[in-house]
């Protein structure tokens, strides 16, 4: 069974920095994808960033392009999300979700896409 367990949220101030981890266990194929959605009070989930694993590419949305970065350690079926230079509009609870199969668009609703989901991890940036 497909585990995900996503860590390192916490409350930092703007222009600050944070790594996200998101561990996985149980994974039956190296041909997989993992990604970061994040979900604000009020907000829609939105993807973030995510990892083609299998073929080592990486997507962003929009507003996180040059402040985060997505990366993994093979070995450890750990994904990170490095997040730097962050506001207070990055504010929300932050889940990682894997699937067998490339990434999905980041936008619109193909999070429903994702098979497996993590519990999420709360970022607060005050100003």
């Amino acid at each position: 069974e497909v585990q995900l367990q996503a860590s390192g949220g916490g409350l930092v101030q703007a222009g600050g920095s944070l790594r996200l981890s998101c561990v996985g266990s149980g994974f039956t194929s190296d041909a997989y994808s993992i990604a970061w959605y994040r979900k604000a009070p009020g907000k829609e989930r939105e993807g973030v960033s995510c990892l083609d694993v299998g073929n080592n590419l990486p997507y962003y949305r929009n507003s996180v392009k040059g402040r985060f970065t997505i990366s993994s350690d093979n070995a450890k079926k750990t994904v990170y999300l490095q997040m730097s230079s962050l506001k207070p509009e990055d504010t929300a609870v932050y889940y990682c979700a894997m699937r067998y199969d490339y990434c999905p668009p980041l936008s619109g609703p193909f999070h429903h896409g994702m098979e497996y989901w993590g519990k999420g991890t709360q970022v607060t940036v005050f100003s």
